[in-house]
């Protein structure tokens, strides 16, 4: 059941249309305020731990998630939170979680890189470089043995191609043939570095020839391109044509956590910024095509003002978990000394 204010779930096609074009644009908008609304609770103490946003990648998120149904798995890293909106999880206890609070998707404990909401398939977030993609696979394994068609998806940028356990489970994926789409996001950045001091490609992941998998890369700020390759990808995975990687180039406007002065990147322009961005860009679309009006567009603005808010004030209402509750999830009932 979708939560209030939610945009409505949409079903996969090839091709984008004016519902599932508004649809996401919704989403999209929810991500992007709650990401600037974290930004600020942030620098006024009230949200804790390290913060890491994903302003300017919102498309990968509402894309992929949107199409995918209740019963398919995501696991996403340390910048988790559009994947997690984008997938269902309501974003006042979303909130509520980076807050510390006893309302939260894990009663305050986890914080933000450490997301859960397995009522909504996402099946946690980490912030180990890649180290969600076994676990991907897991799920991928256990959908097999039962004989559905479910997939899973994992979420990671482009530092983690570097780490041996993203091989080997390309490796361990294409032999079983397991329903996995690997979605990566690169944002030009692994962690501090960039792409080209760490690969002389542009692209990741095209064409590995030992392993051949099936892949695409796609301008992630795209929202239409990367809906129609996912699309077309999921199709296949649910087929049994697994595993398959998708590389979003995207483009992430803050630095790698809040708080970050960035001094070792390059400015974007606002004037390159509104052409890359991929709300406006997919507004622009939209209004070319007929799919909305500009009404619309604001509209879907105002509804995620409005419902951000709201989950700003419920967040803040909720009451810290109690000194007793670490001790009851760690001993069994009648075992702790």
């Amino acid at each position: 059941m979708s939560e209030p204010g939610a945009a409505p779930p949409v079903p996969s096609s090839a091709a984008l249309d004016a519902p599932a074009a508004l649809a996401l644009l919704r989403t999209m908008w929810r991500i992007r305020v709650f990401e600037e609304r974290v930004g600020v609770l942030k620098r006024a103490d009230e949200v804790y731990g390290l913060i890491h946003l994903s302003i300017g990648g919102e498309g990968v998120a509402a894309a992929v998630c949107s199409q995918l149904r209740a019963d398919d798995v995501v696991y996403s890293g340390h910048r988790a939170h559009g994947h997690a909106i984008a997938k269902g999880a309501p974003p006042d206890r979303i909130l509520a979680e980076l807050m510390g609070r006893s309302d939260g998707l894990c009663q305050g404990l986890g914080g933000s890189m450490h997301l859960v909401d397995v009522e909504h398939g996402l099946m946690g977030a980490t912030g180990v470089v890649g180290g969600n993609i076994p676990l991907a696979l897991g799920s991928a394994l256990a959908t097999r043995l039962r004989g559905g068609d479910a997939v899973a998806v994992s979420f990671f940028g482009d530092g983690a191609v570097q780490a041996g356990h993203f091989n080997e489970s390309i490796n361990l994926a294409t032999l079983w043939q397991l329903p996995v789409i690997l979605v990566c996001e690169n944002n030009g950045f692994a962690e501090f570095t960039p792409r080209s001091a760490h690969t002389k490609r542009r692209a990741r992941l095209r064409r590995r020839r030992a392993l051949r998998p099936r892949a695409r890369d796609v301008d992630g700020n795209d929202v239409a391109a990367v809906w129609e390759a996912f699309g077309r990808f999921l199709q296949v995975a649910r087929r049994g044509g697994g595993p398959l990687l998708l590389e979003c180039l995207t483009h992430r406007l803050r630095g790698h956590y809040e708080g970050d002065p960035t001094l070792y990147r390059e400015a974007i322009t606002a004037t390159e910024w509104q052409q890359r961005d991929p709300i406006l860009r997919l507004a622009r679309h939209g209004a070319a095509g007929g799919w909305f009006s500009a009404e619309d567009v604001a509209g879907a603005e105002r509804e995620a003002r409005e419902e951000i808010e709201a989950a700003v004030e419920f967040a803040r209402h909720s009451p810290y978990p109690g000194a007793e509750l670490p001790g009851e999830l760690v001993y069994a009932g009648g075992a702790r000394p």
